[in-house]
């Protein structure tokens, strides 16, 4: 499979800019109005109380800000923030390692948590609910368990896949929120303050543009924002306006509705060779030449999404809507 511009994903170019792309309070934070507005009840109330916050889990598709909100809670809440994947701690003891060096309050950041191994898993039982973890020393008969009194923390999980965390671990977060997709208007607002801190000039319509085809997600604005920079640079006089905005995004295949190729290729081989539908997934699969785990997993829920085709019980159905858009109505 061809890398996708338009891929959520983190990639290691993102990297190097998220970090100071990211805003660093919650004041700062564009979009997610009703979740910030929770929060900061939340983090308010905990401050006042002189007590850490209750666990935290944020779950929702990728690149929608769940690590930078979780950089923000530790940042108002004036702690520190330790960072760590679920698939990178195998074993039982890293876990206990990572808890027992945490100071008072500060906030364990887990990305992907639902990756987490069962055995590492029941480590944060105890931990989460009684903040101490139990320990066995010797083997057999000599086997003895103590308790290690760890300092309140708090967790802050991450997930792509909420519906694969297990029912236990799941009912020990306190606070469990959804990240929705953001609207035009807040990436256009995230853009305009990207381009700030990138140093790169851009009129509002040309930002309005680059929202409009970013698939509400702000990992694939700033993407595009770097990408369309380079164009007006080079081709243009270094202002990103509307139509530099237009030219770049259609050369990087991103239409106006956030599809690349892969997407429209998929469209058009339902309705061209299959009539519009119903196709079954593994034909269409087959048609496509791709993986069909692989075209139900990452090309079809933002085309479910807005409408474009329709799972039924026989099938994949192109709408109205992806014939109006393919300009074949």
């Amino acid at each position: 499979m061809e890398r996708r511009i338009i891929n959520t994903d983190l990639t290691e170019e993102d990297s190097k800019v998220e970090s100071y792309l990211r805003p660093q309070a919650l004041k700062d934070y564009i979009g997610q109005e009703k979740l910030k507005s929770t929060l900061k009840i939340y983090i308010d109330a905990a401050k006042s109380r002189g007590d850490s916050l209750d666990h935290v889990l944020f779950y929702g598709p990728p690149g929608l800000g769940k690590t930078t909100l979780s950089g923000i809670i530790a940042h108002e809440m004036g702690v520190n923030m330790k960072v760590t994947s679920g698939p990178a701690i195998e074993k039982p003891g890293e876990m206990a390692a990572i808890l027992n060096n945490l100071q008072e309050g500060d906030v364990l950041f887990v990305d992907e948590i639902h990756r987490l191994n069962r055995q590492v898993e029941e480590v944060l039982y105890p931990a989460m609910e009684d903040f101490a973890i139990d320990i066995m020393l010797g083997k057999d008969s000599s086997a003895r368990s103590i308790r290690l009194e760890l300092p309140r923390f708090t967790l802050v999980g991450a997930t792509t896949r909420a519906g694969l965390l297990t029912a236990p671990l799941r009912d020990r977060f306190g606070v469990i929120a959804k990240m929705e997709f953001y609207t035009t208007q807040e990436l256009t607002t995230i853009i305009l303050r990207s381009a700030r801190v990138l140093d790169v000039e851009i009129e509002e319509e040309g930002a309005l543009e680059l929202a409009r085809r970013s698939r509400g997600t702000p990992r694939l604005a700033n993407r595009l924002l770097k990408r369309v920079r380079d164009f007006a640079q080079v081709k243009y006089d270094g202002v990103i306006t509307k139509e530099v905005a237009d030219f770049a995004l259609d050369i990087l295949d991103v239409d106006r509705l956030g599809l690349d190729n892969s997407d429209r290729a998929i469209l058009l081989t339902i309705i061209q060779k299959f009539s519009g539908g119903p196709v079954g997934l593994d034909t269409l699969a087959a048609a496509l030449g791709e993986d069909a785990g692989t075209l139900e997993d990452v090309y079809e829920p933002y085309l479910l999404m807005n409408g474009l085709i329709n799972r039924t019980s026989r099938g994949r159905v192109a709408t109205e809507h992806a014939y109006h858009h393919l300009g074949l109505a």
